[in-house]
């Protein structure tokens, strides 16, 4: 199986946040950036696979910053690693405020996905190739991350 670059899976998403996505103060629920964030890390994973992709585990995600209604929020979604069925997906979500164009981090996160076939068993994936000295210290934290995981 061949193997792929980061940039060859490489997504990013962005929607401006509407009313239904935020509480009464204003603020975008969590929920909905968790959402977001699952939704271009699984398309970061299927792209790299090509094939259907379950979420398996996120790893701590915290908010550093709020999302309001009317920013636009973006994910960016790369892969940090792969194993033989599995592969590890960052996400780095930014919220901008249309105004002022002024850009807050709102969250980094790391999803665990696994490939399956059409029976929904594991599926191999093409191994990555990391090509730049940043791809390969991402590489080497999520093994580490991986090491730390609990497994079943």
């Amino acid at each position: 199986m061949e193997g792929k670059t980061v940039d060859q899976s490489h997504i990013v998403i962005a929607r401006i946040m509407q009313p239904i996505d935020a509480n009464g103060y204003g603020n975008v629920h969590g929920g909905v950036i968790m959402r977001f964030v699952d939704e271009a890390g699984g398309a970061a994973a299927i792209r790299h696979s090509q094939s259907r992709c379950v979420t398996v585990a996120l790893d701590h995600m915290s908010f550093d910053a709020p999302a309001y209604i009317g920013d636009i929020v973006t994910v960016d979604a790369f892969l940090t690693f792969t194993g033989h069925t599995s592969m590890e997906v960052q996400c780095e979500v930014t919220a901008e405020s249309i105004p002022t164009g002024a850009k807050r981090r709102v969250s980094t996160c790391y999803i665990v996905f696994v490939a399956i076939d059409e029976s929904g068993k594991p599926a191999a994936v093409p191994p990555l190739i990391p090509q730049t000295d940043e791809e390969r210290a991402r590489w080497q934290a999520a093994e580490t991350r991986r090491a730390n995981r609990p497994h079943p």
